[in-house]
């Protein structure tokens, strides 16, 4: 029998997965979604078709076989499982796409086994506009017969590719989903160096992003397009808000801490993100990163 499949929770990323599995995930029953803010949910089911709203956890969780949610931060995570967890979750599937930290994954495992049910890390690689063309990188961990399960609605359907950790701890998954995020963060501070450094020695952005279009195409091209159009501060609603930014930035140090080591790269990088916060606030983006390197050169946080 084709399993019935829930969804909690409907970021930007969230948003482009259901698509997906709607679009893609040649589902038997309409997928199921809720969301805190119910609006929210109403406007994407009468979008994506084959679905329907829920009016509220319990009732997600009472006709539902696998739970996808994916949420923004750790205390999000564990408040919205404890709602789940206090409905009969048994023989069910959690799948949790957000990313949190790895002592927060374990925890999730030890708390959703316990109530007999089990557990799928399942965090991603990409951005918003990946999610919602199914391009996304999915990371699994967790026992075979579960993550098995999952599979199907990963490759192919909400990513172009698996990186499979079946049989292992979960998280694993999310470890290598905070330390791959480390990559990005260090990206853009990279970057945004570069795009200052070229406009205050006159070389010139556009001549920098030409190198870099040859040179690096991809994720340092699509931030150097931000960067140079001005998207980094202009949008409405970030890409990659910089609270998210900044808590995976300290997952990640309090990780190799822990560890004996440092991120000195995150450290900086996360200097600048601090910048960001203080002057757009909740708006704030990663790639403002530049905003900050600019004014730290004395140029204005906005180009354009």
């Amino acid at each position: 029998m084709a399993p019935q499949l829930a969804w909690l929770g409907l970021g930007n990323m969230g948003r482009g997965m259901c698509k997906n599995l709607v679009e893609k995930g040649n589902l038997s029953h309409p997928l199921i979604i809720h969301n805190r803010t119910v609006k929210r949910a109403q406007e994407l089911s009468a979008k994506i078709g084959h679905s329907v709203v829920a009016s509220s956890i319990r009732e997600l969780v009472s006709k539902a076989d696998i739970i996808f949610y994916c949420l923004g931060d750790d205390p999000a995570v564990l408040s919205t499982l404890d709602e789940i967890l206090q409905s009969d979750v048994t023989g069910k599937v959690l799948v949790d796409c957000s990313t949190v930290h790895p002592d927060t994954t374990t925890k999730e495992a030890e708390l959703i086994e316990n109530k007999g049910a089990s557990f799928v890390a399942c965090p991603v690689f990409g951005a918003p506009a990946m999610a919602d063309s199914g391009n996304l990188i999915c990371v699994l961990a967790g026992k075979v017969e579960a993550v098995d399960k999952v599979k199907p609605f990963c490759k192919g359907v909400m990513g172009r590719e698996n990186i499979d950790f079946s049989g292992q701890e979960p998280r694993k998954a999310t470890l290598l989903k905070v330390l791959g995020n480390t990559f990005v963060v260090s990206m853009i501070e990279t970057l945004s160096e570069g795009h200052v450094a070229a406009e205050k020695t006159g070389l010139g952005v556009k001549e920098l992003h030409q190198f870099i279009e040859i040179m690096f195409p991809g994720p340092y091209t699509a931030y150097s397009n931000r960067m140079q159009s001005g998207d980094y501060y202009q949008r409405d609603e970030p890409l990659f808000a910089v609270d998210l930014a900044r808590k995976d930035a300290r997952h990640a140090m309090d990780l190799v801490s822990k560890a004996g080591g440092r991120m000195k790269n995150v450290e900086l990088a996360d200097s600048y993100l601090k910048v960001v916060k203080e002057v757009q606030g909740e708006k704030g983006d990663i790639a403002g990163i530049y905003g900050a390197k600019r004014v730290e050169a004395g140029l204005p946080f906005g180009n354009q």
